[in-house]
C-alpha cells in the first residue's frame, strides 16, 4: 500500500497550486501557515524533513542545498522543483496530485523531482 505523499509549499509557490491542490483532498502545508515564511532555505528544508512533508518549491537556490546534502550524505525528505517559468498552475497542480497519489515517501527521499513530469 502506498502513502499519500503530503506537500510543504515553500513561498514561492503560487498560492493557486496549492487551493487546486487542497480542493483535490491532497494533504499541504503552506511554510506562512507554518510561520516559516523568513526562513533560510536549509532551514525549511529541516522544517519540511521533520514535519515529514516534501518540500515543493520554484526556487533554484534548492538545488544547491539538496546536492550538499545528498554529498555529505545529509537526508531529506524530497524535493519537488518547478522552475518559474516551467509549467501552467494547471499543469502542476496536476502532476503534484499523480505524485502525492502514486509515489511513496521512501521513493522521493534524498531527491530532486523536477515538473513537469511529462
Amino acid at each position: 500500500m502506498i502513502v499519500a505523499v503530503r506537500l510543504y509549499m515553500d513561498v514561492h509557490v503560487p498560492e493557486a497550486v496549492t487551493s487546486g491542490l487542497r480542493r483535490r483532498g491532497i494533504d499541504v502545508m503552506t511554510s506562512q501557515e507554518d510561520g516559516t515564511r523568513e526562513h533560510d532555505d536549509e532551514a525549511l528544508l529541516e522544517r519540511a524533513t521533520e514535519l515529514q512533508r516534501v518540500l515543493v518549491t520554484q526556487d533554484d537556490d534548492f538545488l544547491s542545498v539538496a546536492a550538499a546534502w545528498q554529498g555529505s550524505g545529509r537526508s531529506f525528505v524530497g524535493i519537488v522543483y518547478s522552475h518559474q517559468k516551467g509549467p501552467s498552475i494547471g499543469q502542476m497542480i496536476f502532476d503534484l496530485e499523480l505524485l502525492s497519489a502514486c509515489a511513496g515517501p521512501d521513493e522521493l527521499a534524498d531527491h530532486v523531482m523536477y515538473l513537469p513530469l511529462r
